[in-house]
Order: structure tokens, then sequence, then C-alpha cells
């Protein structure tokens, strides 16, 4: 009993909350517009507050001020929606940066700059692309993240990557690629997207469990076991939407590469 407990123990807080943050996030993507950029905006603001609480705990006040800036750049960039305004978006990563005596500067200047940068993208990505293409990201980094947990929890086996991220098995990883492709194969169903869009799904839950890595690497360099308290069962915002950080970095890049259909409702 005691292994079964400790083994699924983290499961009930996880389904709560996260069915909780499931519902409201769907009402403000389905929304879109400026309640999706408000909810970009806090959870971006407080994902850069927990990784400057993390890289220097010493510095409270400091952590507070950077995620203020974050959201007020964010805020302006997404509601001017002026392209000359964009290089703002460098500011909080560059605040931090040059702060004398920050530890962990470097990983404090790449992983914000991604948090900027998927903040904003999604955004984007909502309104260039239609809603349709945010939920297939989004349900593609959930399922990977879901088949992960239960398939790394009953067949075990060798690590993925044991000194960045040591309960990652390959197991795990592998069953996050094969959930992920389905989803693609159920989207092409109803969509107008081709056949790459099964092996870019594969891919898209890659870069999903790299940036959970990358998060992880933060984790341990800085000697804590989540990103904050935030959210019961799951930590920190940093502790559940690492994943998608990764992926809707992914996604921006192969944007930029290929055409996307736009599909609306």
């Amino acid at each position: 009993m005691s292994d079964s407990s400790g083994k699924w123990g983290d499961l009930a807080p996880r389904l709560i909350s996260g069915a909780a943050m499931a519902i409201g996030g769907l009402v403000l993507i389905w929304l879109g517009g400026t309640w999706f950029a408000a909810l970009a905006i806090v959870a971006g603001g407080l994902m850069v507050w927990e990784l400057a609480a993390m890289t220097d705990p010493g510095r409270p006040n400091e952590a507070l001020l950077l995620a203020g800036l974050t959201a007020v750049v964010l805020a302006v960039v997404l509601f001017t929606r002026d392209p000359f305004a964009l290089p703002l978006l460098a500011i909080p990563t560059l605040v931090g940066l040059v702060r004398p005596g920050r530890p962990m500067r470097l990983d404090y200047a790449i992983y914000s700059a991604m948090i900027v940068a998927a903040s904003y993208g999604l955004v984007a990505f909502r309104e260039g692309y239609g809603m349709l293409w945010l939920l297939w990201l989004i349900l593609v980094v959930v399922v990977t993240d879901i088949a992960g947990y239960f398939a790394g929890r009953i067949f075990g086996g060798p690590k993925f990557w044991p000194r960045f991220s040591p309960k990652k098995t390959w197991s795990g990883t592998v069953a996050g690629w094969v959930a992920a492709a389905i989803v693609g194969v159920i989207f092409l169903q109803i969509s107008t997207a081709g056949r790459d869009l099964i092996w870019i799904s594969a891919l898209l839950a890659l870069a999903s469990q790299l940036g959970d890595i990358a998060e992880s690497a933060i984790k341990r360099r800085a000697g804590v076991k989540d990103s904050s308290r935030l959210i019961p069962g799951h930590g920190g915002l940093m502790d559940r939407f690492d994943g998608l950080l990764g992926a809707a970095l992914f996604m921006l890049v192969v944007a930029q590469l290929t055409p996307v259909p736009v599909v609306r409702f």
C-alpha cells in the first residue's frame, strides 16, 4: 500500500487543479482577444516571478519587480499591436541579466526569454491561425504529459535524461510521442492539414518534453523541488506550463517554415 500511495499519491490534487485550469483556460481561449491576452500577461508575469525567485532567492522584491515589468511589457506589446514595440519583449531578460551579483544569470536570461516569447507567441498564434490550432497545440502538450505520467509509472524502465530530469523515463517519453501522433491523426479529420501533421505532432511532443527538462535542470541547479506552490499537486505555473513553453516556441518556428492552414469556428 505504501508503494502504491507513494506512486499515485499526487494524482488526486493533480486532477482537481488540472481540471480547474483546463476549464478556465478553455473559456479564455474561446473568448480570445483581450481575455486570452490577459491570461498570457498574468501567466507570463507569474512565471518570471517564479524564475527570478528560484535563480536568486535572496532578492524577493526584485523578483516581484521583474514580474511586474514583464506584465507591463507584454501588455504594451499585445494591446498596442505595434510591430515596432516587439523589441520591448527583451527588456525583462536584459534587466535581469545585467543586474550585478545575480546568480544563475544565464539560466534566468534564457528561460525568461522563452517565457516572454511564448506568452506573446501563443496570443499571436491564436489570432493569426484561429482557435483550432491553438487547441491542437495545447492538446498535444496535455496528452504528452498524461501519457508520459501513466506510462512512466506503470512501465518504468531506463531514464530518458537522468542528469536533468531523474523521473522522466524512456517509456513515458515514447508514450508521449505516440499519444501526440494520435492527436495529429484526429486533427487530420477536422482540418485541411496534410499528413505531415502526424510527425509534426510527435516533434511538438518532443519540444514539450524538452521544455520540461529545461525547467527541471534549472530547479536542480537552484536546489528546489517546485518553482512555487501556486497550484496544488503541480507546484508552480512553470511546473505546469514548462512543456507548453517548449511546444509554443517550436510551433512558432514551424509556422515560419511551412504554411499553416487557417481554420476558424
